[in-house]
């Protein structure tokens, strides 16, 4: 026979048939393999240059242990429990009908059988490791937990057994009886498919061998059951289903005693399938699993229902009344509450003359400079170039200036290279060339400048002011919020300098040019490392670039958060990092939180929404993750340095055991807080979300007598913040104040407290004020004893003291503040205001509002000009606070406002303005002096009521230098004198001054950069 004659053209070698697919199939595994091991090895890389190779390292070495037990430990019983049903299948089936569809199945199956039972396994075993892996911190903590110390009410076990030992319990538990379900249905099916086990007319033919296996795997399962029930015993000390937290009077008296009952069933059960494994016979193991699921179903749910329903709700307060004194130690104990201070604050609603005497201190040192408003200003007084920026919102800290303590407003002067012209967004631009920010620029908190712009501590380029300048600290960030997502730094001595660094000088239209001098990332001086690098960021210019050089360092992960959260995973981090100078370098310092939801009787708290306000929903500051916590320590004070993006972790609380816990695992990572700069402990703050959540949970454990807690009739929640249209909750603000019982003013962060809103509703008086003492000292390595301290002062319910909804109507109702606010609104202006701050001075609560004024120019931005202040139902207005609080308490607060050195100067009018200039002082002190005289001519007719003629005269002399001083003020004001006011008993008073500032002149228009 002649063979087909040969379709390939002549010379030509046949094309061997079938290599092409696997060889692009080993193709693909390897351009996929390699792309893994590149962002592996450079996350290697990443740690190793950072000093926290440990942590990755120790971290994923768990994770493949924990996957690889995790697999075994499904995979193995998974193919057993198949070989075993297989090599225990029937020699022949008596039913014909069935056998031949069995056949049919087996003889389907039987080509890949081995693939089979092999793959099953196989595929089972990586879904189990990969959902045990991601379990990697719960294991590392059981196995390395230390103790707390404190044990819970109900079992007397200590609390690490409920935060470490019980939920890696729980997770091996739960694990485990998936494997044994998994198991045995693969086991069912094998036995199914080769007929060992049949279905009949008669009923379930079962082999020998398959009531073995089934009784075994029940047996199994039942056990692992009984240690679930038992494990339920100590979880209802964690319920959160209730009213209160922990196991209330129903789980103490019906939920503990029948998880009991059903864990002892559940291994009795058991002990009746391995009866019936030996003996042959079912009906005993099938009668006790039906009474265990009646016993279940009647134990674990009927009766604890009937106890709820019928002997817990008729007398709930009184059955309940020993389990919610726990829910309230223990929450308070949870979330550091148990050692506040709760003070009663008796405040007083009348503004008296000189009331602000004894809080001097204080009142000086008063926030203006409202940190969310003046970033505009900043930008336009010290970008000086478009590829510079500053963040939405600043922040507050403090500083030493000529021996006081100095609130400041600080901002680092960061990279936007959005800035830059389209024709400048090159590769070469964006990561070789425009590579950092420059600078620190700081503000006074307490003052402004006499035409409302802020008074700069830190400005300019190069940078210059009393807090330092380019020769006292690093100022170029090269690490921070708004970083760039990644750039090429670093040259070879005498090499070409590429990065731009900043302006010559303020003024100059040069810019000068830098080359990285530190150790800030991964080297990809090496061919190697640069085609890693290249393949994770998908850029063939990092491979081919000139730019890069043999000593070129790659920087990326450049937030200060992300950096801390990637070297202490275990860390939740608060949304807000902020920058100070310490010891010659810009660092961030980042605060670190261990948590938990396990902690027997405490209140979860869902930590997104505990730390939801303002701030949060305009994108200020970052969201937490939607974790539910109910044990929380600011445990890790970290700092991430600007220049080299090194991080450093410190051991803030010491005495956590999470945290103790950790630095058996990580013991390397951690330092302890005796290697803390005595400056970097001067700029420590109390961390905002860890307040925020305290506040949130004090609404109701203000509240520590159980019978008051059930009523719940003293219930407080957080106000919403005035200043914006939505209904979010006002967030918190960093001052300096002195609070009652102190003994001297200190950085704190406040907040304050309404009735609780009910579906939107609430009285809008004021419950409570909340501050945290946040200074730590000055000491390396010491922290003080005060810090962290929460005072909380309690107001009388039945004083009506305006909360902050009602005197920011106050301030928008008043008719002479409305009058100077729209004449601000003229010559196209915005009038802004500033955040609402209360004080707790002067006996009673302080209103400070900022206002702010801004042109609507596309370069304008917003300068300071006006001061509202309240106190009880009076209003205050002024160009300056301290004429302002002048104007609240009768013409003399008693002390001085940061801004004092600016009364009697004067401002620009702005287009529209129908008020002189220079009348702001003068119009303010003719009120002032209107208000003294009116109450010394009250204060008079009192003293003669009563035959005090002394003290008559003493009045009608304070009554003469009122009138004398108003009729100075007229005259200034170009008003014609008025009459003099008689002194005798039956002259009429004069007219009453309204408690707010008269008219008073408009500042300028915003000045534009």
């Amino acid at each position: 026979m002649s063979r087909p004659a040969s379709t390939s053209p002549p010379g030509r070698p046949q094309r061997r048939r079938g290599a092409l697919t696997p060889t692009l199939i080993i193709v693909a595994v390897v351009v996929v393999g390699f792309i893994f091991f590149a962002n592996v090895w450079t996350d290697v890389l990443w740690y190793q240059q950072l000093g926290f190779f440990e942590v990755y390292f120790r971290e994923n070495l768990a994770r493949i242990l924990i996957f690889l037990a995790g697999f075994v430990l499904m995979a193995v019983p998974i193919f057993y429990a198949i070989r075993v049903a297989y090599h225990a299948r029937p020699v022949y089936a008596p039913d014909a009908e069935v056998r031949d569809n069995l056949n049919r199945y087996q003889a389907q199956l039987e080509p890949v059988r081995r693939v089979v039972m092999i793959g099953i396994p196989v595929l089972f075993g990586l879904f189990a490791g990969s959902a045990a892996a991601s379990q990697w911190q719960a294991v590392l903590l059981f196995f390395n937990q230390m103790p707390f110390g404190q044990s819970d009410p109900q079992f007397g076990l200590d609390i690490s057994f409920y935060l470490m030992t019980l939920p890696f319990l729980g997770f091996a538990t739960g694990f485990l009886m998936s494997v044994v379900v998994i198991a045995g249905i693969a086991g069912i099916l094998t036995h199914y498919l080769y007929g060992s086990i049949r279905l009949m007319e008669r009923g379930i033919f079962t082999s020998r061998a398959a009531q073995i296996h089934l009784a075994v795997t029940g047996a199994v399962f039942l056990l692992l059951l009984g240690a679930n029930f038992w494990l339920n015993v100590y979880d209802t000390v964690q319920n959160q289903g209730g009213h209160w937290a922990g196991a209330l009077y129903t789980d103490v008296n019906a939920v503990i005693p029948t998880q009991t009952i059903l864990a002892v069933a559940a291994g009795l059960v058991a002990i009746l399938f391995i009866v019936a494994a030996v003996i042959g016979r079912w009906r005993l193991p099938v009668i006790g699993t039906a009474m265990l699921i009646i016993t279940s179903i009647l134990a674990g749910g009927v009766y604890p229902w009937v106890i709820q329903q019928f002997q817990v709700r008729p007398s709930e307060q009184t059955l309940e009344n020993k389990y919610i004194d726990r829910n309230i130690s223990m929450t308070r104990s949870a979330y550091g509450l148990d050692k506040i201070q709760v003070s009663p604050y008796n405040a007083t609603t009348d503004a008296k003359t000189g009331a602000l005497a004894k809080d001097a201190q204080t009142t000086a040192n008063i926030r203006l400079l409202d940190p969310n408003l003046v970033s505009s200003a900043f930008s336009q007084l010290e970008q000086y170039r478009p590829y510079y920026q500053f963040p939405k919102s600043l922040n507050v800290d403090r500083y030493t200036v000529d021996g006081k303590t100095q609130d400041t407003v600080i901002a680092v002067r960061e990279l936007n290279q959005d800035g830059l012209n389209a024709s400048q967004q090159t590769w070469v631009n964006r990561h070789i060339v425009y590579t950092h920010g420059y600078g620190v620029v700081a503000a006074k908190g307490n003052t402004v400048t006499v035409d409302g712009k802020p008074d700069f501590l830190l400005s300019g380029i190069p940078s210059m002011g009393t807090l330092g300048s380019d020769t006292s600290y690093q100022p170029r960030i090269y690490f921070g919020e708004d970083s760039p997502d990644y750039s090429v730094v670093g040259a070879p001595d005498g090499a070409p300098q590429r990065e731009q660094d900043r302006p010559a000088a303020t003024d100059s239209t040069t810019e000068t040019q830098y080359t990285f001098t530190g150790n800030g990332g991964p080297s990809v001086g090496n061919w190697f490392n640069r085609l890693l690098y290249s393949i994770k960021f998908q850029s063939s210019d990092l491979l081919l670039s000139d730019g890069v050089n043999a000593k070129s360092q790659i920087l990326y992960d450049r937030s200060p958060r992300d950096r801390v959260e990637k070297v202490a995973p275990y860390l939740t981090v608060d949304g807000s990092a902020y920058p100070a100078v310490i010891d010659g370098r810009v660092k961030w310092i980042v605060d670190g939180y261990t948590t938990s939801q396990y902690f027997p009787y405490s209140q979860q708290q869902q930590l997104q929404t505990a730390t939801a306000d303002s701030q949060t929903t305009s994108g200020r500051t970052a969201v937490l993750p939607n974790n539910s916590v109910n044990y929380i320590r600011n445990s890790v004070k970290a700092t991430v340095d600007a220049y080299d993006g090194s991080v450093t972790l410190y051991a803030w609380d010491d005495q956590d055991p999470i945290l103790k816990s950790w630095q058996k695992i990580f013991p390397s990572t951690i330092k302890p807080i005796s290697e803390m700069s005595g400056q970097l402990m001067s700029h420590v703050r109390y961390p905002e979300d860890l307040f925020k959540v305290q506040q949130e949970l004090l609404g109701r454990y203000h509240v520590t007598n159980a019978d008051s807690f059930y009523q719940n009739n003293d219930a407080w929640s957080v106000p919403n913040d005035p200043t914006v249209t939505d209904p979010v909750r006002q967030p918190p603000y960093y001052l300096s104040l002195q609070m009652p019982g102190q003994t001297k003013p200190a950085f704190q962060l406040t907040s304050s407290f309404i009735p609780q809103v009910v579906n939107g509703n609430a009285r809008n008086i004021l419950y409570g004020f909340l501050a945290a003492d946040s200074d730590a000292g000055n000491q390396k390595g010491v922290k003080a004893d005060s810090y962290g301290q929460l005072r909380l002062l309690q107001l009388p319910t039945d004083t009506q003291v305006p909360g902050p909804g009602q005197a920011q109507n106050k301030f928008n109702s008043d008719p002479e503040v409305s009058q100077q606010l729209n004449l601000l609104r003229q010559g196209a202006s915005d009038v802004l205001n500033g955040n609402l701050l209360t004080l707790p001075v002067g006996g009673g609560l302080l209103y400070v509002q900022p206002v702010y004024v801004k042109s609507t120019g596309e370069t304008s931005y917003p300068t300071l000009q006006r001061v509202l202040v309240a106190f009880g139902d009076k209003v205050g207005f002024a160009s300056t606070l301290d004429a302002a609080l002048k104007v609240l308490f009768g013409g003399d607060s008693g002390a001085s406002a940061g801004d004092s050195a600016n009364n009697g100067q004067t401002t620009t009018t702005p287009p529209g303005s129908t008020t002189p200039p220079a009348a702001a002082d003068a119009q303010a002190q003719l009120k002032a002096a209107l208000d003294q005289a009116n109450k010394a001519i009250q204060d008079g007719q009192a003293a003669l009521a009563k035959g005090d003629f002394a003290g008559y005269g003493a009045q009608q002399n304070l009554l003469s230098a009122a009138i004398q001083k108003a009729l100075d003020a007229e005259s200034r004001l170009g008003v014609a004198p008025a009459p003099s006011a008689s002194a005798s008993p039956s002259a009429s008073p004069l007219p009453s001054a309204s408690p707010s500032a008269s008219p008073l002149p408009t500042p300028s228009a915003s000045p534009s950069k």
